[in-house]
């Protein structure tokens, strides 16, 4: 193939390849591998695997050939291991049991996928390697697979290649899984029971957001994707079930941003007979494990060069009153300063001052202006009556809630409160947006497959003529 070569030139080229192996009778894609060990097996364990036979299975990313010697370098989930093969060492062709030889090679292409069956060795320059005395296919591919994407649009858009060709991508959806894993682990360890809440519902609630409508035809009814767990849970304690949670997707039907997705996964508890202070110390707890679990560190730098220490077992995280906060950092007065004293603050510090703004957005806007600057990890703690209507008061002060925000990376990762309810209870839920902020990378570039305008290359157009694409 020349460098002028098209996606459409290197797919018929590998057809090509895929008619002579079926002439030859070699099943292209047979339905069995029989891999022994992973390619970081033989790497961490060569000591004791050396002159062992071995056979280890991946996706060819390169193949060199020199004379009667040839080097193959497959990928598997776990690593890289070359397979060293020597003309008189690799059996020859055997169409009856899959296996190719050298003269063979050349129909091999990299992004195919092999089994290699020999003994594990070190070659002369030191190279751990498996010297190959059985080489079968076990997937031709039909397009090539490209060695870096650096398109922002085209990493988003086919996902998977990223993934293949970005090893540290294909590493943060590892720490994503154990995020998440984590978290259940440790709310199982508490005595929480998982149950597993509807999706669809007939009443959207639980937040503040627009929900996506979907038709049932079965009941010839409008349903909801849920934008919140909370109502299904809380019918759970209802129904006497003490420590609940679930983990699972929400839609919410709003705009993209870097810290928001229309759909994420998101994990809400709720706890009979405990108050906010059971949440904060349950919510200290839970974030350290998560954190040990997930990156084996308690001390972050994030995207925006802030540092976030969690600290150590026992040690509360700092609480920070928002009453203070805003007399401190404006001068205001949330209680007792007029909506006008509030707008102007508004403008001395840069932010629009719209119409619809109520005395709690004024305040809201003026507090997310100064969390920006907040590393954390801190409890925002007096929160307003007005600002938070379904939480129970502090006791002594009713013009208080007793509510907390986990702030830190200047977000605020996840709210819970005392709710106004008996007899009480606490609840408390966050999003993945946890996991973004730790992994320093945006709401899209944090979830394997985010959702982008549908499109074809026109290579597929080409091939599939007759199929209606977008």
């Amino acid at each position: 193939m020349t460098d002028m070569a098209t996606l459409q030139d290197y797919r018929n080229e590998r057809l090509r390849k895929l008619e002579k192996l079926k002439e030859l009778g070699i099943n292209a894609y047979p339905s069995e591998s029989h891999r022994t060990h992973v390619t970081n097996d033989i790497l961490e364990h060569f000591d004791t695997l050396e002159g062992q036979q071995a056979t280890v299975s991946g996706r060819i990313t390169s193949i060199r050939k020199f004379g009667k010697l040839a080097f193959i370098v497959i990928k598997d989930f776990s690593g890289s291991l070359q397979l060293f093969i020597r003309e008189g060492d690799i059996a020859e062709l055997d169409a009856e049991n899959g296996t190719l030889g050298i003269k063979e090679l050349p129909l091999l292409d990299t992004g195919d996928f092999v089994e290699a069956t020999g003994e594990v060795i070190k070659t002369k320059t030191g190279e751990i390697s498996v010297s190959v005395a059985s080489l079968r296919l076990l997937t031709k591919a039909l397009r090539p697979m490209p060695t870096e994407l650096t398109s922002k649009e085209e990493r988003l858009r086919r996902r998977y290649v990223d993934m293949n060709v970005n090893q540290d991508v294909r590493d943060r959806f590892v720490r994503r899984s154990k995020f998440w894993q984590a978290t259940r682990d440790f709310l199982i360890a508490n005595d929480f029971l998982e149950i597993n809440i509807p999706v669809l519902e007939h009443t959207a609630g639980g937040a503040d957001a627009t929900p996506f409508v979907t038709h049932m035809e079965a009941l010839d009814q409008d349903f909801y994707l849920r934008i919140s767990h909370e109502l299904p849970l809380k019918r759970l304690l209802v129904a006497g079930y003490e420590k609940v949670f679930d983990i699972g997707a929400r839609f919410r039907n709003e705009n993209y941003s870097d810290e928001h997705l229309p759909e994420h996964i998101a994990m809400e508890w709720y706890w009979a007979y405990a108050d906010w202070e059971k949440g904060m110390d349950i919510t200290e707890n839970m974030i350290r494990m998560i954190v040990d679990k997930t990156w084996g560190t308690r001390t972050f730098t994030l995207a925006d060069g802030q540092v976030v220490d969690f600290g150590k077992d026992g040690e509360h995280f700092p609480r920070i009153s928002f009453v203070d906060v805003l007399r401190e950092k404006y001068d205001i007065d949330v209680f007792e300063s007029s909506i006008e004293d509030i707008a102007a603050k508004l403008k001395e510090h840069g932010l629009e001052v719209e119409k619809q703004d109520n005395r709690q957005r004024s305040l809201d806007k003026l507090w997310k202006k100064h969390r920006k600057t907040i590393a954390g990890p801190v409890f925002l703690i007096d929160m307003p009556t007005f600002m938070q209507p379904l939480a129970k008061v502090q006791p002594g002060n009713p013009a208080l809630t007793e509510q907390f925000n986990l702030v830190f990376g200047g977000s605020e990762m996840c709210k819970a409160f005392s709710e106004l309810n008996e007899p009480p209870a606490c609840g408390l839920g966050f999003s993945e947006r946890v996991f973004w902020s730790l992994e320093g990378v945006s709401a899209r570039e944090g979830v394997p497959f985010p959702q982008l305008r549908s499109e074809y290359d026109t290579t597929t157009k080409e091939i599939y003529p007759d199929v209606k694409l977008a």
